[in-house]
């Protein structure tokens, strides 16, 4: 059953800031690709194995994560990976070689990896699903912001005094939202189970339903198609267009206004558009956005390129995020977690196959292969939900 939350509002607050670090943590590391490989006398695509040292654990820790969320309390489990996460975080800061950080920033994205989505299925616990994508909008303003600040963030570490600052930065900002959390968590309803922890019935249900299946197939793709590709156009505008890392991570920032125009609108946009709509719009932004990038050889067009994909990501994916919280209502950390797992096993093997595109070929080859595979994804995507439209949960 759902939690009452009319006289007890929601920490929005707090569960945005935890979305920050994560989201931060996984995007600061864009901008200092190239400082790090030459700290350790490496090329890019070997550095890039940080991304995926992040995103594979964090993708893999959400089975684990989510059950137990859904058993002791989902409140509890984020207070315990940002803890978690400050630690390996600052340890990052102290690594000596690339394999020592490759190791730590597995254990940082591990962490993370119970930040977002069981911050997602509390607030899936306590909101019905007509303002359910609305109020995680809210939520995710946080992440959008993450968005917006790591790029100039790193940016800025990698031009004056280093990459490992910003480890440490993060590590004390974690550091101070699980003591603001912990003062606050005897006081907020946090539904539990009772039932096994790990229970491979869930797994089955998600498996065999239809809607779930589509979710999850979707999760995995849009990781691998789109977000798997982001981390590149850092090190593509350094190298391509000759630009500091603070001019670098100032375009990078433009990805997350455009995820935060989203934030802003979707309160107006959702009802209007409907699912369907939605998932095509943001598709085509995100694939113009990349043509247009890979089209042009001035470095300003990049501000508009970047403001294209926030808006068109976080519009499709959105609709999947609110699809998620629904998947199994009695156990919603589960849920939510199978499909951040998916994502992020997309998102890894993504990065992984555009550092072979690229290696093999160049960056804008790379990226037009990634703008054709996301049209064809969206089309498909937009087909599906047309006919799971009138399959909408009614909470």
């Amino acid at each position: 059953m759902n939690v009452d939350q009319t006289t007890r509002p929601l920490p929005i607050g707090l569960l945005a800031a935890a979305g920050f670090l994560s989201s931060a943590g996984a995007r600061v590391i864009d901008p200092l690709l190239h400082v790090i490989a030459t700290d350790f006398e490496t090329t890019v695509p070997i550095v890039a194995i940080v991304i995926t040292a992040f995103t594979l654990p964090y993708g893999l820790n959400q089975l684990v994560l989510g059950p137990v969320g859904d058993r002791f309390g989902k409140l509890r489990v984020i207070l315990g990976a940002l803890l978690a996460y400050s630690i390996a975080t600052a340890s990052c800061a102290l690594a000596g070689d690339l394999g020592t950080l490759t190791v730590l920033r597995a254990f940082a994205g591990a962490s993370s990896a119970g930040l977002i989505p069981v911050s997602m299925a509390y607030i899936g616990d306590s909101v019905p699903y007509a303002q359910r994508q609305v109020t995680l909008s809210r939520f995710l303003t946080g992440v959008m912001i993450a968005q917006m600040l790591a790029g100039p963030i790193g940016g800025l570490f990698g031009d004056s005094i280093g990459w490992r600052g910003v480890f440490l930065v993060l590590a004390a900002g974690a550091l101070i939202v699980a003591g603001l959390l912990a003062t606050r968590i005897s006081g907020l309803p946090d539904q539990r189970s009772d039932r096994q922890m790990f229970n491979p019935g869930l797994y089955m249900r998600l498996l065999h339903g239809r809607v779930p299946r589509v979710v999850l197939i979707a999760a995995l793709l849009d990781g691998a198609i789109m977000a798997g590709s982001f981390p590149f156009i850092a090190p593509f505008l350094h190298d391509g267009f000759g630009l500091s890392y603070q001019r670098v991570g100032l375009v990078l920032a433009c990805f997350g206004l455009g995820a935060l125009i989203y934030t802003q609108m979707a309160r107006r946009i959702v009802p209007r558009l409907g699912e369907a709509r939605m998932v095509l719009l943001g598709g085509l932004l995100m694939t113009g956005g990349l043509l247009m990038g890979m089209l042009s050889h001035a470095a300003l067009v990049f501000v508009a390129v970047e403001l294209m994909l926030g808006l068109g990501f976080f519009m499709l994916h959105a609709v999947l995020q609110a699809r998620a919280t629904e998947m199994l209502p009695d156990a919603r950390a589960t849920a939510v977690s199978s499909f951040a797992a998916v994502l992020f096993l997309g998102q890894s093997v993504g990065a992984l196959t555009m550092g072979v595109l690229i290696g093999a070929f160049d960056y804008r080859i790379a990226f037009l292969v990634d703008a054709a595979a996301i049209l064809v994804f969206t089309l498909w995507l937009t087909r599906l939900f047309m006919s799971l439209g009138r399959h909408r949960p009614a909470r």
